[in-house]
C-alpha cells in the first residue's frame, strides 16, 4: 500500500471572511463555534423541552410572543437582558443558566514524565510495563494512550484481541511484531496501524529492552 509523507500544515481560503485558515494535513472536520445567540437558543430550547412547554406556552409565561421565542431559541435575534431575565423566571433558572452552552468545555488529560498509571502485567506477559499516558474523559469514543517497556526477561505473547485500532510507534529497541498472519520488524521511527480484532503482539525480542507508543482507540 503507498503512505503519503508526512501531514503538512496547508491553508484554507473560507468562503464567508475570505480569510486563510491555517490547518494541519488531518480530515477532520472543522470545529466551528457557535454564536453567542445561537447557544444561548440551544439552551432555551433544551430547557422548554425539559419542561415539556411549547414555545406558546414559554412565550406566554416569560410575556413574549411565540414569534419572537422561536427567533431566540433559532439563534437569529440577539435577545435584551430583560428578555433574558423573563425567560429565566419562567423556566425557574437562574440567568447564568442560559449561557451555560457558552463556556469553553472542552476535554483535557495532562500527565507529567514519568507520572502515568503503571500497569505490569504477570504469567504470560511478565516483563511487560504499560505506563497508561492519558485517558479520552467522555464522547462515543475512547482513547487509550500507552508506552511500553518490553524489559530483557520480557516473553514474547502474540494472543492479545480488543475492539477497535491500534497505533504502534517504535521508539527504542527492536522487535518482531505479529499481526494475524504477517509479521512485521519494527525499529525507532516505524510505525505500524492495525485492526486489532486480529491476533496481534510482539514475536521476537530482537533487541531487548525496547520501549514503543500504543494507542488503542476504540467505540465505548
Amino acid at each position: 500500500m503507498k503512505t503519503s509523507g508526512p501531514a503538512k500544515s496547508v491553508r484554507r481560503r473560507t468562503p464567508a471572511s475570505g480569510k486563510d485558515d491555517l490547518l494541519t494535513g488531518s480530515r477532520a472536520p472543522q470545529d466551528i463555534p457557535r454564536t453567542l445567540e445561537s447557544t444561548i437558543g440551544i439552551e432555551v430550547r433544551k430547557l422548554r423541552k425539559d419542561l415539556d412547554l411549547t414555545v406558546a406556552d414559554l412565550g406566554a409565561a416569560a410575556g413574549i410572543s411565540a414569534g419572537m421565542l422561536s427567533k431566540i431559541e433559532n439563534g437569529t435575534i440577539s435577545p435584551s437582558l430583560g428578555t433574558l431575565e423573563a425567560l429565566a423566571k419562567a423556566l425557574n433558572v437562574p440567568i447564568a443558566r442560559l449561557f451555560a452552552e457558552t463556556e469553553e468545555r472542552r476535554d483535557c488529560s495532562f500527565v507529567k514524565a514519568g507520572s502515568g498509571v503503571r500497569i505490569e502485567r504477570r504469567g504470560t506477559k511478565a516483563g511487560h510495563l504499560y505506563d497508561l499516558l492519558g485517558h479520552s474523559l467522555a464522547g462515543d469514543i475512547a482513547v487509550e494512550p500507552y508506552l511500553i517497556t518490553l524489559k530483557s526477561n520480557a516473553k514474547p505473547y502474540t494472543d492479545f484481541r480488543h475492539s477497535g485500532v491500534e497505533f504502534i510507534y517504535m521508539l527504542t529497541g527492536k522487535v518482531r511484531y505479529r499481526h494475524a498472519d504477517k509479521t512485521y520488524v519494527l525499529e525507532p521511527g516505524d510505525a505500524l496501524f492495525f485492526d486489532a480484532a486480529a491476533r496481534h503482539g510482539p514475536e521476537e525480542l530482537i533487541d531487548a529492552p525496547m520501549t514503543y507508543l500504543s494507542i488503542i482507540i476504540y467505540p465505548r
